[in-house]
């Protein structure tokens, strides 16, 4: 087996990583908890960062009208399939294809990782902004438009009395580290080619 279609292999496998560490997490900071309030989003799931997390942020939100985080959303259905559909697609490369293949899976992967982002983005701008207009309280803006609560997609935010910190876990970075190592074994098969 050639050495780009060992790197191929690698690329194929390190999404799986997705499935047993968490792809991102949001933290929320506010004087009123000394320990911050976070919430770990698996590939399949939410999950709480300390015992009853996520409970205690739907109880909080419930105030200004923001939804409760559900247990479960159709992308917790769908992601794990994309993850173990585009495995098989890489591993079938790896084994049978040529490093021109290799650029093709790594465009996919760009691909799909950058439509996932965009739809957790949609996901918190509906969460932030699509508040129940019966909430208990009511907050707005300097011009008068209702105030969202949506936090980042990436970095930090302040949102009230809240500073609100979104980022990528060690299963994002094992997803990037796939798409990366695929380039590296197209450049590699590449370099391969032209030595013959």
């Amino acid at each position: 087996m050639k050495k780009s279609n060992i790197i191929m292999l690698i690329a194929a496998l390190l999404p799986l990583g997705l499935f047993l560490f968490p792809l991102w997490n949001i933290t929320l900071e506010a004087p009123q908890y000394p320990i911050p309030l976070g919430m770990n989003i698996h590939i399949n799931d939410f999950a709480d960062a300390h015992p009853h997390d996520i409970k205690n942020i739907n109880l909080m939100n419930h105030y200004v009208g923001m939804k409760y985080i559900p247990d479960a959303i159709p992308e917790f259905k769908i992601f794990p399939i994309g993850i173990i559909l585009s495995t098989l697609l890489g591993l079938i490369i790896a084994f049978k294809g040529n490093y021109k293949w290799f650029l093709g899976w790594f465009i996919l992967m760009v691909v799909l990782s950058t439509a996932g982002l965009y739809d957790f983005y949609l996901w918190e701008h509906d969460y932030g902004h699509n508040l129940d207009p019966k909430a208990i309280m009511k907050f707005t803006n300097p011009d008068g438009t209702v105030m969202g609560f949506q936090p980042p997609l990436f970095g930090t935010k302040h949102i009230l009395n809240f500073t609100a910190h979104s980022y990528p876990r060690l299963g994002a970075f094992l997803l990037g580290a796939g798409i990366f190592t695929s380039l590296i074994a197209y450049f590699v098969g590449k370099k391969q080619l032209n030595k013959v």
